[in-house]
């Protein structure tokens, strides 16, 4: 379900806030990053990806293949940064930004 304008705007204000917690760098997508991308959304739901990736067309395909495989929303991309986000059904109050940052 795609996330509406009100709750991107709020994620929005949250990731601001956030350090990046997967690196995509010259490897790609391996196998590693795809599982610490799984890790990362079910622990946090939204997180902050950087991507080392000098063109454009090859950050844009990255961020993609992440949302795919993560199944995840993508909340904002400026330049080397995107902002995911993917729901959890019993999200730890500790570890989710969401929660964490609410109010």
């Amino acid at each position: 379900m795609p996330l509406t304008q009100e709750q991107k705007k709020q994620f929005k204000s949250i990731g601001h806030h956030l350090k990046p917690v997967l690196i995509v760098a010259d490897n790609g997508l391996t196998e590693g990053v795809l599982g610490e991308l799984d890790r990362a959304l079910n622990d946090h739901e939204l997180i902050k990806v950087q991507l080392r990736l000098t063109e454009r067309e090859d950050r844009q395909a990255a961020i993609v293949a992440l949302c795919e495989n993560g199944r995840a929303e993508l909340v904002q991309s400026i330049g080397k940064v995107a902002l995911l986000y993917r729901k959890n059904p019993k999200p730890n109050r500790n570890l989710s930004n969401v929660i964490r940052y609410q109010g």
